[in-house]
């Protein structure tokens, strides 16, 4: 690999600001790594390389000329899951009958991360409405594990996990309703965080959340190196952060030595494989000989994660997950599956299954109202206990990357993601490791709501004792 694919983006604008290397050799060297990579994993789903050239020759233009006003990523190429607007880039979601619709403009988080500097190489691939975790849809195909091509990336931002994991982009920028950072960071052995609800604006994205789902919906980085995620976390927030003041503050001032961690082995209804929890193990080992103060916890209603994040779901109203995949005319799921099941449908089998999930759900009222007040009381023990240098460190999954399709067998492992957005917390995804088939292992650093840089400052210090991102043999 060129080194230059190795380093954080905040050396790389270092390097670009003082001289030391050119946007031009910054951008031609993640380039050549997307056109090595792409044709075997097929994560990046459109380029736009000679403009990125363009950009990067006026970033150089400006350190030519002596400017010292250059913003915080100026030079440093990116990638921009799809479901972004990215002006002049297909913005479809992953839904087949978008297929044709192009952006016009830029999602409110591309114009911050271009205004900062940023110069965007092309858009990556996502699930079918962003609603599953494989990276597949009718409109680009499926996205391949660049650890083992016969395992999943993840979704809905496994493009964005995928692309970084292989070094041809030093972030990306994704989102996660229900663990799509943070699944594709931790089967991709790499940095995600998924930031306080409301904290990052979501506008400029499809499809969108609707009402308090705004909430759970966030915007985040994914990132090959734990030191830019508050970078890019402030660039992204902008002025929107004034609800939370703490969020954004220094990580390297939160002293790990007197951090209090909660190490919660599973959430009682799935257990998780040995190797999961030996990364568990490890990462409280970690922290341990930092300082820390570490013990285990049990949070018994974490039991209830998949009713919980569905009940809030459903009760934030909006358009129905059948209307949106017929765009706005509700599909009718029996039916799509037999299309499917001929091969006439333009949807994913999963998207397909979350229809007819979503049809029961509509059938309980009740089972919603009682589980609605069950997440109001898992957020009160979770509050409690998240006192402000407090981390919960938790399964991100409970296997390994999951060969294609498995995920479906059954359906519910994403729940371990999930209820942390219906608790709108902040979690970073932190990479911990391989297993035994040398795929990546990682954690969940849970942090209290609105103190951001707490969890954050875990991952760094994680980084440092458990080794961080890898690259896998194919990027090499």
């Amino acid at each position: 690999m060129n080194p230059l694919t190795l380093l954080s983006a905040t050396t790389l604008a270092e390097w670009i600001r003082t001289g030391r290397v050119t946007s031009a050799q910054v951008v031609e060297a993640h380039i050549a790594q997307v056109r090595k990579v792409n044709p075997v994993i097929r994560a990046m789903v459109e380029t736009r390389f000679e403009s990125a050239r363009a950009e990067a020759a006026a970033a150089d233009d400006a350190v030519a000329a002596g400017k010292t006003d250059l913003p915080p990523f100026h030079g440093v190429p990116c990638s921009i899951k799809e479901s972004f607007g990215l002006t002049g880039m297909r913005n479809t979601g992953g839904l087949y009958s978008h297929r044709n619709v192009v952006a016009t403009r830029d999602a409110v988080t591309v114009e911050r991360l271009r205004a900062a500097g940023a110069i965007p190489l092309g858009t990556t691939n996502v699930s079918e409405l962003c609603m599953w975790m494989e990276s597949d849809n009718c409109v680009y195909g499926r996205t391949l594990n660049p650890y083992r091509q016969t395992r999943t990336v993840g979704g809905s931002s496994g493009g964005e996990g995928a692309i970084v994991a292989c070094g041809a982009a030093p972030f990306g920028l994704g989102s996660d309703i229900g663990g799509s950072i943070r699944m594709p960071a931790f089967f991709n052995g790499v940095f995600g965080h998924k930031c306080t609800g409301g904290l990052v604006s979501n506008e400029g994205q499809f499809p969108l959340a609707h009402g308090a789902a705004l909430r759970y919906m966030t915007t985040g980085p994914i990132a090959r190196r734990a030191a830019d995620l508050m970078p890019l976390l402030r660039v992204l927030a902008g002025s929107d952060s004034t609800e939370w003041p703490d969020a954004l503050s220094d990580p390297l001032s939160v002293p790990v030595h007197r951090m209090e961690v909660l190490v919660v082995p599973g959430n009682g209804a799935v257990r998780v494989s040995a190797d999961v929890r030996g990364a568990l193990d490890a990462a409280a080992a970690a922290l341990r000989r930092d300082g820390a103060t570490v013990r285990k916890a049990r949070f018994p209603r974490l039991v209830h994660s998949l009713e919980i994040w569905a009940a809030r779901m459903h009760a934030a109203g909006g358009p129905t997950f059948r209307e949106r995949m017929g765009d706005g005319v509700a599909v009718n799921p029996l039916l799509e599956l037999l299309r499917w099941g001929i091969g006439r449908s333009t949807h994913t089998l999963p998207a397909i299954g979350l229809c007819l999930l979503e049809s029961i759900t509509d059938r309980v009222p009740g089972a919603v109202a009682r589980f609605l007040e069950e997440g109001d009381r898992l957020r009160e023990d979770l509050d409690r206990a998240l006192s402000p240098e407090t981390v919960i460190l938790f399964p991100s999954y409970p296997t390994a990357a999951p060969v294609h399709g498995r995920a479906m067998v059954p359906p519910t492992y994403w729940m371990y993601t999930a209820v942390f957005n219906a608790m709108e917390l902040p979690v970073t995804q932190v990479p911990v490791g391989r297993d035994r088939d040398a795929l990546p292992l990682g954690v969940q650093v849970v942090g209290p709501r609105g103190r951001d840089c707490v969890p954050i400052a875990a991952a760094l210090a994680l980084e440092r004792t458990c080794g961080g991102w890898s690259p896998p043999a194919i990027a090499l």
